[in-house]
C-alpha cells in the first residue's frame, strides 16, 4: 500500500519514556491523560524498540533509519556525518518544511541534519567530551553521573531540565501559531514536520510539587524484579560498577522516592504534549496532521537493580510508538516487533508515497505503512550497543516471541518473551531451545563483523578522546547551536505600520 498524504507530521519525543510506565501499555499508577487519548485513537505499537538504548546513538539511528555501526554512532560523544541523509532531509526534499524544538544530541558542527530551522539549543553538549574508553574497562568514566540521581529524588521548585523543556513547549507552540497566521496571510504553505523533543522524564529524579503530589507514596509500584550483582549477568554487573549502584546503593524509600519523581516527570511530559496538542487544535491544524508519540530509549527504574538504560533487557530497549492520525488510520494495536529505524521509511513513504528502491541512500529499516493500514508487516527489530558498560559490540535480534543478545565477551541470552517478559530465564542452556539458539547466533555472525566493529569503535574512541584534548586547549570553538531571533522583525517596529502588524499577528484574522 503507497500513500501520499501531504499532511503535517507532529513527532512529540520524550527521553528515557519507557512505555511500561505508560497507561496505554497497560500501566495503572501514572497519570498521561493527553497520550491516553492519542493511543485511544491511534495504532499502539506494543513491541517498538529502539536501535540502542542509548541517547545519541538511538537518536541518530531513528533519523537516518540505519544502525549505529553503519553510521559510526557508537556513543554519546560521537558525531553525526554531515553527509548522512535523516528523514528531515527527505521530507525537507518532498517540499515539507522542516523544524526542531529541543533535544537532538547532535555532535559534531553539522547541528541541523536536514531541519531547515532549529528553534532552541541542545541541552547536552555538541563536543567530544563523553567518549567511552574501552581500553581501560576496569576505569569508571568520571563524566558519567553515579546513584545521586536516585538518592536526591523528591519534589524539586526549579531543575535544569524544566528550563530547557518549559523552553521547547513554548517555542514548539510559537511555532505553530507562526504557520497558522503565516497560511492565513497567504505566506508559506508548505505542510510541515516538527519535532517537539522533550529531555524528561529523564533523570535526575526531580520533579515540581504540582506534579509529584499527583501520587500518593503509597500507590507507588515497586521493582518487579531485585537481583544483586552476584546474580546478575556480566553486562549488567559492569553497568551497576559504572554508576555505582553497589557503592551507593539505595534504599528501598529511595527507590519508592525516583520511581514517584519519575512518574510526576511522565505528568509533566504530558502536560507539555497536551500544551503542544492545544495549541494545534486552536490554529485548526490538527485534523491535518499526522501526531507521532515515542522516546528515544527506555528506564529501568531499578528492576534487576539497574537504573537509566545501556541495556538490551526491555526496560532498556522498548519504547512507546503511537501514530495518531484517527482521519486516515483506524484505531488498532500491533503487536509485532518493530524499530525506530522503521520511521524514516514511514515518513517517507507517507509524504511522497515513494519506496526504498527509488531513495539515494539504503536503509536497514522498513515502512511501518502496511502496520498503519492494518494489513501484514514485518515483526523484526535490530539494536546495538557499544558504548560506557560494554567492553565489546552488543547485538541484538528480536523476532517473533524470542530476542537474542550477543558479545564476544560474554555469555549468550535468549529469551522467550511471549512465556517470560521478565527475562528470567535464559534459554541458552535449555536443550529444547537449541535450534533456535544455532540460528539466532548463524544470523547474527551473517550480519555483524564483530572483531571488524570492535576494532572501529576503539580506533573511534581514540581518535574522538585525542581530538577533543586537542581542541579544548588555548581559544575553544563551540559547535553548540545557537538559535537566531531576529528582533527588528518581531511585536511592534516602525517600519511596519501598527494596524498592519497587529492584524498580521492576530489569529485568526479579522475580516475588514
Amino acid at each position: 500500500m503507497s500513500l501520499n498524504t501531504k499532511q503535517n507530521i507532529l513527532i512529540l519525543m520524550a527521553d528515557q519514556m519507557t512505555p511500561f510506565t505508560l497507561r496505554a501499555y497497560g500501566h495503572r499508577v501514572s497519570r498521561t491523560p493527553r497520550i491516553d487519548a492519542l493511543a485511544r485513537e491511534g495504532v499502539v505499537f506494543d513491541s517498538a524498540y529502539c536501535a540502542s538504548p542509548l541517547c545519541a546513538p538511538s537518536r541518530f539511528s531513528m533519523m537516518a533509519g540505519k544502525l549505529p555501526s553503519a553510521i559510526s554512532a557508537y556513543d554519546n560523544a560521537a558525531e553525526f556525518p554531515a553527509q548522512t541523509l535523516t528523514f528531515a532531509h527527505y521530507l525537507r526534499a518532498a517540499g515539507y518544511r522542516t523544524m526542531l524544538s529541543g533535544k537532538m544530541h547532535f555532535c559534531g558542527p553539522d547541528q541541523l541534519h536536514g531541519f531547515e530551522e532549529r528553534l532552541t539549543t541542545d541541552i547536552y553538549p555538541a563536543d567530544f567530551g563523553w567518549v567511552p574508553d574501552w581500553s581501560q574497562p576496569d576505569v569508571r568514566p568520571s563524566w558519567y553521573h553515579n546513584m545521586s540521581s536516585v538518592l536526591d529524588a523528591g519534589p524539586c521548585v526549579r531543575t535544569n531540565q524544566l528550563d530547557f523543556d518549559d523552553e521547547v513547549t513554548f517555542t514548539a507552540r510559537q511555532k505553530l501559531y507562526d504557520i497558522a497566521r503565516e497560511r492565513a496571510a497567504g505566506g508559506d504553505d508548505r505542510p510541515f514536520c516538527l519535532v517537539a523533543s522533550l529531555t524528561h522524564p529523564h533523570d535526575p529524579y526531580a520533579i515540581p510539587r504540582e506534579y509529584w503530589d499527583l501520587y500518593r507514596d503509597d500507590e507507588i509500584d515497586m521493582p518487579r524484579v531485585e537481583l544483586s550483582r552476584d546474580a546478575s549477568d556480566p553486562h549488567s554487573r559492569r553497568l551497576r560498577d559504572v554508576y555505582e549502584a553497589d557503592v551507593t546503593p539505595p534504599t528501598a524509600q529511595q527507590v519508592r522516592d525516583a520511581r514517584h519523581a519519575y512518574y510526576g516527570a511522565l505528568s509533566y511530559v504530558d502536560a507539555q504534549f497536551g500544551q503542544i496538542l492545544d495549541a494545534l487544535a486552536a490554529t485548526g491544524l490538527a485534523d491535518d496532521t499526522i501526531v507521532i508519540v515515542t522516546s528515544d530509549h527506555g528506564e529501568m527504574l531499578g528492576e534487576r537493580g539497574l537504573w537509566y538504560k545501556m541495556t538490551c533487557f526491555e526496560g532498556g530497549v522498548r519504547v512507546p510508538l503511537i501514530v495518531h492520525a484517527p482521519q486516515r488510520f483506524t484505531a488498532h494495536r500491533v503487536a509485532a516487533s518493530v524499530s525506530h529505524l522503521d520511521l524514516l521509511p514511514t515518513l517517507v513513504e507517507l509524504a511522497t508515497g515513494t519506496r526504498r528502491s527509488e531513495w539515494p541512500d539504503p536503509v536497514d529499516g522498513r515502512s511501518l505503512v502496511p502496520h498503519l493500514a492494518g494489513d501484514n508487516g514485518h515483526d523484526e527489530a535490530i539494536g546495538e550497543y557499544l558504548a560506557e558498560g560494554a567492553i565489546a559490540p552488543i547485538v541484538m535480534i528480536r523476532r517473533g516471541h524470542y530476542k537474542f543478545i550477543h558479545t564476544p565477551s560474554d555469555p549468550d541470552q535468549l529469551y522467550d518473551l511471549a512465556a517470560d517478559p521478565l527475562e528470567l530465564d535464559n534459554l541458552t542452556i535449555q536443550p529444547h531451545a537449541a535450534a533456535v539458539l544455532d540460528a539466532f547466533r548463524a544470523e547474527a555472525a551473517r550480519r555483524w563483523n564483530l572483531p571488524a566493529l570492535h576494532d572501529a569503535v576503539l580506533a573511534s574512541q581514540r581518535r574522538r578522546r585525542f581530538h577533543f584534548e586537542a581542541t579544548t586547549q588555548g581559544r575553544i570553538q563551540s559547535w553548540d547551536w545557537q538559535p537566531f531571533t531576529d528582533a527588528s522583525q518581531r511585536y511592534m517596529r516602525n517600519h511596519i505600520e501598527l494596524d498592519t502588524l497587529e492584524a498580521m499577528a492576530r489569529f485568526p484574522r479579522v475580516a475588514r
